[in-house]
């Protein structure tokens, strides 16, 4: 992380150079009023009053430790505060380094994670961390998708979905299995707090607990989405298909879907289309991996897929859905194929 440490008097910038050495593995700036420059292996900075730091360390800045009083920092800092997915962490220190404050962005900006940090490698040094789901251990859905760097939509119903947990409420999880073990399997996952609901079962879907989705697609609704980003897509494509028709295929895909082109991370076809110029030219244009995959590995996959053409053509199970199946991590087909004039489509993660 690239961190800011703001100190106010000779004492706080005499804690901050103690408090170095702990933060090697990290890119130190130190904000201070004396006029001495010490050669300990960070940036150090002049400053009149407190004012003057928070411009610069509030856009450019990972993180700031504040070694001084709190009261202090919460009006200095009020100004600045926008939101939880883009505020940095924050947190304050006492000058002996025994006590410090996770006091913004614990989750998502890692202010909680820097303080533990901190905490384990000074002796004697107090954490007091306040977010009640670490406190208590429970499943946070917003360090979930950090730890996986999957997006966030709709942040602000986080707060319904996190107090029915920490209230020992149930929350519904609307995804596919793949996603179903990631959460079981994460951090404070209880099973008693959850139900889990496939989209090919929405049948099961309660209206009377909150939701949170966890699916590649942004769908319109207001409840706490989180959205894996590695996406393949598989592509079929008539003989001579032009590179501008698969690039509008795709988009256009992507629009009807809810999809951003930034999360597809991988191209994949059947091997007869390995000399299409048009796919060539859009995988080298969009800079994308792209994949071929032959006759044997599609054949051995035992999913059903769509009809087409390729089983008559080719003697293959399908070429778009395959090929994104196969491309893919997870191994989940979330979007069957859609067929665009010459171009099929189709999506994986």
């Amino acid at each position: 992380m690239k961190i800011a440490i703001a100190t106010i008097n000779n004492p706080s910038l005499e804690a901050a150079k103690k408090l170095l050495p702990h933060l090697k593995n990290h890119k130190c700036h130190v904000f201070n009023k004396s006029q001495e420059t010490p050669e300990l292996g960070a940036e150090f900075h002049i400053f009149k009053k407190v004012d003057d730091i928070l411009p610069t360390a509030w856009a450019e800045f990972d993180a700031i430790i504040f070694i001084m009083a709190t009261g202090a920092v919460i009006r200095k800092i009020a100004p600045y505060l926008k939101d939880k997915a883009t505020d940095p962490a924050v947190l304050i220190m006492t000058l002996d380094l025994k006590r410090i404050i996770p006091l913004l962005s614990g989750h998502l900006g890692g202010a909680n994670e820097l303080a533990l940090e901190i905490s384990q490698k000074i002796e004697g040094c107090v954490n007091f961390v306040t977010t009640a789901s670490d406190q208590i251990k429970v499943l946070a859905f917003d360090m979930f998708a950090k730890k996986y760097n999957y997006s966030i939509s709709n942040l602000k119903s986080l707060a319904e979905v996190s107090n029915a947990i920490i209230n020992k409420k149930q929350v519904q999880v609307v995804t596919y299995p793949c996603m179903a073990e990631s959460v079981k399997s994460f951090e404070g996952y209880k099973e008693e707090n959850f139900v889990f609901v496939s989209p090919d079962d929405l049948l099961a879907f309660r209206e009377d607990i909150p939701s949170v989705y966890i699916t590649p697609q942004k769908l319109p609704n207001s409840a706490l989405q989180i959205h894996p980003q590695a996406i393949s897509l598989g592509l079929g494509m008539n003989r001579g298909t032009s590179k501008e028709e698969i690039t509008n295929a795709v988009k256009r895909f992507c629009y009807e879907h809810g999809l951003e082109f930034s999360q597809v991370d991988k191209l994949a076809s059947f091997t007869a289309k390995n000399d299409e110029e048009g796919l060539l030219a859009f995988a080298k244009e969009t800079e994308l991996d792209l994949e071929f995959y032959d006759e044997e590995s599609i054949n051995a996959l035992t999913e059903n897929f769509s009809p087409s053409q390729a089983t008559k053509f080719f003697n293959i199970k399908g070429v778009a859905e395959p090929a994104a199946l196969l491309a893919s991590e997870n191994r989940t087909l979330f979007l069957s194929k859609r067929i665009y004039g010459a171009v099929t489509v189709a999506a994986a993660f």
